[in-house]
Order: structure tokens, then C-alpha cells, then sequence
């Protein structure tokens, strides 16, 4: 079955282009021109697998119209959404995705960069999708085919970052190696894996460009960073079943002396497994390749993962992390180099 887009925008021209593009490309496509009107038309009719909304539209604007929309889907999955906007203002994404827009896509369209957003957005849902309805299983079998999924999942979120290569799957392979040597049951173990792989996958809403940035980034550009742990957060809560996989998506940008994101937590208020990853996710940031840097020299991460202490770490996971890598004197555990994916 072809995949279901609505797209809803006042401009006539925007609407035919739009439906032309995407139905070339074997979609299909429902025009709306009113926020109103797609209200209207959700109640009455089947889900679609995504909405592209137009952000500039008389009486209702794009987001009075998603915000009434995930009012109207209480309880019930929400429906994958796409901002369309004619102009560069950061301030209306940041804004956009603070109210659970997966992506932006600029106006006059592109046909390649529209239908590879659309298509790339609709899988990710997808997968989300057919994780939890893993999860809920729970037999042996369906349980390999949810970490092939989850696997997938990480690649995916991997994939926008075009400086790094299996961050995900190092930060999952360090996290479960430190909780180990803490003492935790092999169940324990698989879960934080599982935690560390989805870590980022906030970072699904973040705008290509931001993420691969060479230079520094604006207060804004931050600001949409910033939101990943919150946005990885509400897509993960969703798999009811295992609701502990949100932990590490929100809080691993927290500091164990406080004053980290999103939340302001400190110390023991910072879930464990959180605090396990943050030290597992700093030193992979370190140990890999950036758009302008190379690795960073073992002493260095060393001397960074030692100075964190009780400030951005957890001591004693610290520890546990100085004490893996006093053990890799051959410096193994960096980008290319490191454990392999389980």
C-alpha cells in the first residue's frame, strides 16, 4: 500500500506542487487549505501515515492547528507532522519542534529534499512502530527481530550526523560495559544496551544542517540541540511497555553537579542509567571524529573524564570508565577502533 500524506496549505500553487511531487513518487496525497479542515477530516477518516502543515495560514496557523490536533489524539497515536514555512526563522522551529514537529521543510520545494524528508520521516515512524509492538510480544524470537529494529533505528539516527560513525552503537557497548563492572544482572545489562542505542534518537527533529554544522553554532542553532533529550523523550515514552528506554534519551545531558538540560537535575536525582550514559556518551564525543577535529589523544580524554568528577559525572562511574580506559593501552576503544556492535 502507498504511503498517505496530507498536505495542508492555503497556496493553491503549493498544494499542486506538492501532490504532484510526492504522487510521482508513488504517494498518496490528500490537499487540505485550512488548519479547520484538517481537523475536520482526521475525525472523519482514517489516520495518514504523515501531515505536511503549512506554519503561514489565515484564521488558524500551523501550530494553533497542531496543538488542537494532538488535543484532538489524546490517547491515541499521534500522527507524524512536517512544518512548512517560506522563511529561514530559527525561533519558529525551535518553537515547532517544542510542539512535537518531527522536521521543517523549506518553501519553494525541492523535489528530491521533499520526498526524501517525507520518506525518511515515515519510516522512522515506522520503525518506532513496529518497536513497541515488539516489545509488547515478548517471546525470544520476536525480541532478536526488536533489536534488529532497534539496530535500524540507531543506524538511522546515526545517519544524520555525517562526522560520525556508529556513535550509538559505542555509546550502548560502553554504557552496558560500565554497568556490568557496577554489578548489574544481565537483564540490567540488556536494557541500559537498549538505553544507550536510542540515546539520541531526539536528534531525529534536529534540522541536518544544525547537527552537521563545521562552525560554531548560534545561540538558536544551540537552543534546537537542546531540545533532543526532551523529543527523544516523547517518542520513546510511547512503548509503554518498556518505559525505562526514555530514561536515557532525557536526562543523559544532565551534570551530576547540576546545570544540565533539559531538566536542571543533580546528583541522585538523575535516573542511574542516565548517569551511567552521560559518562559513556562524553567519552565517545571525545574518542571519535568531529567536523573540526580529529580523535582526541587518550591522556586527553582521560584527564577530561577525570576533571568531570562530581561535576558533569557521577564519581563513581567515572571511575569505573578511567579505570576502562587505564586498561586499553593500546587505545582501542575510540571511532573505528572500539568494540564492536552486539
Amino acid at each position: 500500500m502507498a504511503d498517505w500524506v496530507v498536505v495542508v496549505d492555503d497556496d493553491i500553487m503549493n498544494l499542486k506542487m506538492a501532490g504532484h511531487i510526492l504522487s510521482k513518487n508513488n504517494m498518496r496525497v490528500t490537499a487540505l487549505k485550512s488548519g479547520q479542515a484538517l481537523l475536520d477530516y482526521i475525525k472523519e477518516n482514517e489516520t495518514p501515515d504523515l501531515i505536511l502543515l503549512d506554519i503561514n495560514m489565515p484564521e488558524m496557523d500551523g501550530f494553533e492547528t497542531l496543538k488542537k490536533l494532538r488535543e484532538q489524539e489524546a490517547g491515541q497515536e499521534e500522527i507524524p507532522v512536517i512544518f512548512l514555512t517560506a522563511n529561514d526563522d530559527e525561533n519558529s522551529e525551535t518553537r515547532g519542534l517544542s510542539l512535537g514537529a518531527m522536521d521543517f521543510i523549506k518553501k519553494p520545494f525541492v523535489p528530491e529534499v521533499l520526498t526524501l524528508r517525507v520518506r525518511h520521516i515515515i519510516d522512522l515512524i515506522r520503525l518506532q512502530r513496529n518497536l513497541s509492538q515488539e516489545v509488547e510480544k515478548k517471546t525470544e524470537e520476536n525480541e532478536k527481530l526488536f533489536m534488529h529494529v532497534v539496530h535500524s533505528l540507531a543506524d538511522a539516527i546515526d545517519a544524520k550526523d555525517t562526522y560520525t560513525n556508529g556513535h550509538s552503537g559505542r555509546v550502548a557497548k560502553y554504557s552496558k560495559e560500565i554497568a556490568r563492572r557496577y554489578g548489574y544482572s544481565e537483564k540490567a545489562q540488556g536494557d541500559i544496551y537498549m538505553m544507550g542505542l536510542l540515546h539520541d534518537v531526539g536528534k531525529i527533529g534536529v534540522p541536518d544542517a544544525v547537527i552537521n554544522k563545521p562552525a560554531k553554532l548560534t545561540d538558536e542553532e544551540f537552543a534546537l540541540i537542546k531540545n533532543h533529550p526532551s523529543m527523544g523523550s516523547r517518542i520513546l515514552k510511547n512503548i509503554k511497555e518498556m518505559p525505562a528506554l526514555a530514561t536515557g534519551a532525557r536526562w543523559h545531558h544532565e551534570k551530576f553537579g547540576g546545570g544540565g538540560y533539559p531538566d536542571g537535575l543533580s546528583g541522585n536525582d538523575i535516573p542511574e542509567e542516565a548517569r551511567i550514559i552521560a559518562v559513556a556518551d562524553a567519552y565517545d564525543a571525545m574518542s571519535s571524529r568531529r567536523s573540526y577535529r580529529d580523535v582526541l589523544p587518550q591522556e586527553v580524554v582521560r584527564g577530561e573524564i577525570e576533571k568531570g568528577k562530581g561535576t558533569q559525572f557521577d564519581p563513581k562511574f567515572a571511575d569505573i570508565m578511567l579505570s576502562m580506559i587505564d586498561e586499553d593501552t593500546e587505545y582501542t576503544m575510540k571511532e573505528d577502533d572500539s568494540f564492536k556492535r552486539e
